[in-house]
């Protein structure tokens, strides 16, 4: 089983796909004037009025929504995982389709808020909704939604548990128990009954309160682990050139060690980036339409920032801590059983890329390296586990739209509380396959989406580019006026 789930994962994850992933990101980058640079003044700016109304929530929470999401172990073992497997360039790929993918992230936020609609006292809205409404095509609509569901709520909550279970385990010396029940051997981790125990009070609550727990939780968890990372680079400073030559080197083949896996290098840098910023995938996009704003592309600003704040902050951070301290393998050939049999740098004997970053932190405080970082990505993960359910929620009540779906969300609390646990007794590789081919379905769909919706999201931005250099500070939307059908909300609230 777990030789057919690889098998399709690589599918999915073909090489076709990573460069249309770069692409993509490219062609919003050129179409928008590379708005990622041009307008990081309005994003900072946006992100920081906390405006909230009865309806909605704030700019702010649907960041910390989005980056609850995109926070996650990807910034942690990701980043290990994408150096284990292309080197140390793999870092410029993770950063290039971070800077690409922002635009991407526009896109897809602002469309999310364009075609959103009201449900109660809460917004609603993604890829399923502006599909639908954008390009009339139902179908290619239930599809999304249905994958989300799925990856969401089933494939991608098990590799954050798992994660969890897997650093506080190398930690704190914890191993599930196995015990006989009934003649049964079964696994138990209490990890995993902690973790559910947690989760079910927060997403009873609905999605102010996810908005609200993202809010408090999201910057205190990444700041205090770039605050790490800021005193390892510091005590690390001489280094800084060394390291950043070789991570440009081994980017374009130009390292005598690391060159020869450029491939590699691109691959597993635009995997592991886009799976840890979700730029493109959709999901963020969720969240964005969540918030409560004057014009679409304000929350598409702040979810291109978040894209920054996720991997040129956060996974930038990790990455520093590794290769400065030296604690990393890089594979160089595998067996046809996918054992590693040799390495171009073997600096941990028997560590895997799970490992690193813990082993990076302990080089430098070996009193408390591993619990810390045990503790963050405790938090990290956590919150990404949160997102999770709230995009599986969203596209739960898209698919089940004019109907009771209270015990449709029930059936989904109890599946995904089960996935979560299920994450935490299985392998890791196992987790993060499942996680891939969740990833990589939702970003080939969406990105084929976001593309035939080019023109309305360019009809977005340049309405909200023209109106800010009239030195109008705060925008507005009028969708008829830009010729946009079906923006049925802001029609209604003009």
């Amino acid at each position: 089983m777990e030789n057919i789930i690889s098998t399709i994962s690589s599918y999915v994850w073909s090489e076709f796909f990573i460069y249309f992933c770069l692409i993509v990101g490219l062609y919003f980058s050129i179409r928008t004037g590379f708005l990622q640079v041009r307008y990081v003044k309005d994003m900072v700016r946006l992100l920081f009025s906390k405006k909230q109304s009865e309806e909605g929530i704030s700019s702010f929470q649907a960041f910390a929504l989005a980056i609850s999401g995109r926070v996650g172990t990807g910034n942690i073992v990701g980043v290990a995982t994408a150096i284990y497997m292309g080197g140390p360039g793999a870092v410029f790929w993770m950063w290039a389709i971070a800077f690409l993918g922002s635009a991407s992230a526009f896109i897809e936020s602002a469309l999310a808020q364009v075609y959103k609609q009201r449900e109660g006292s809460d917004f609603r809205g993604g890829p399923a909704y502006y599909i639908e409404k954008g390009l009339g095509v139902k179908w290619y609509a239930l599809l999304f939604a249905i994958i989300t569901i799925l990856s969401t709520g089933f494939l991608l909550p098990g590799v954050q548990s798992n994660a969890i279970n897997g650093t506080i385990a190398n930690a704190f010396n914890y191993s599930n128990e196995v015990l006989q029940i009934a003649g049964i051997e079964m696994t138990i981790s209490w990890v995993g009954i902690g973790i559910v125990a947690l989760l079910s009070i927060i997403i009873i609550g609905g999605v102010k309160r996810l908005g609200q727990a993202s809010e408090y939780i999201v910057p205190f968890m990444a700041g205090a682990y770039i605050l790490m990372a800021v005193v390892i680079i510091g005590l690390n400073f001489t280094k800084i050139p060394e390291v950043f030559a070789l991570i440009f080197s081994s980017a374009f083949s130009f390292d005598a060690t690391f060159g020869g896996v450029v491939g590699m290098a691109i691959a597993w840098g635009v995997k592991r980036g886009i799976y840890s910023n979700e730029a493109g995938q959709g999901t963020g996009a969720h969240a964005a339409a969540a918030a409560h704003v004057k014009h679409p592309a304000q929350q598409g600003l702040v979810q291109a920032f978040s894209v920054y704040v996720d991997t040129l902050f956060v996974c930038t951070a990790t990455a520093l801590m590794i290769l400065f301290t030296n604690q990393f393998n890089v594979v160089g050939s595998f067996d046809e059983k996918g054992q590693a049999v040799s390495f171009l740098a073997n600096n941990l004997p028997n560590v895997g890329a799970d490992g690193f970053t813990q082993a990076a932190v302990s080089s430098h405080f070996p009193a408390i390296g591993n619990q810390f970082v045990a503790i963050a990505l405790f938090f990290f993960a956590f919150t990404t586990i949160m997102a999770y359910y709230y995009y599986a929620e969203t596209n739960i009540a898209y698919v089940f739209k004019g109907k009771n779906i209270k015990p449709i969300i029930w059936i989904l609390r109890i599946v995904f509380l089960f996935s979560v646990y299920f994450g935490t007794i299985k392998t890791a590789e196992l987790a993060w396959d499942l996680g891939d081919i969740g990833v990589g379905l939702m970003a080939w769909v969406n990105l084929i989406a976001i593309l035939l919706l080019s023109k309305t999201g360019m009809k977005v931005w340049k309405d909200y580019e023209t109106q800010r250099k009239q030195g109008i500070e705060d925008p507005t939307f009028d969708p008829k006026k830009l010729g946009i059908k079906n923006a049925d909300f802001w029609e209604e609230n003009k």
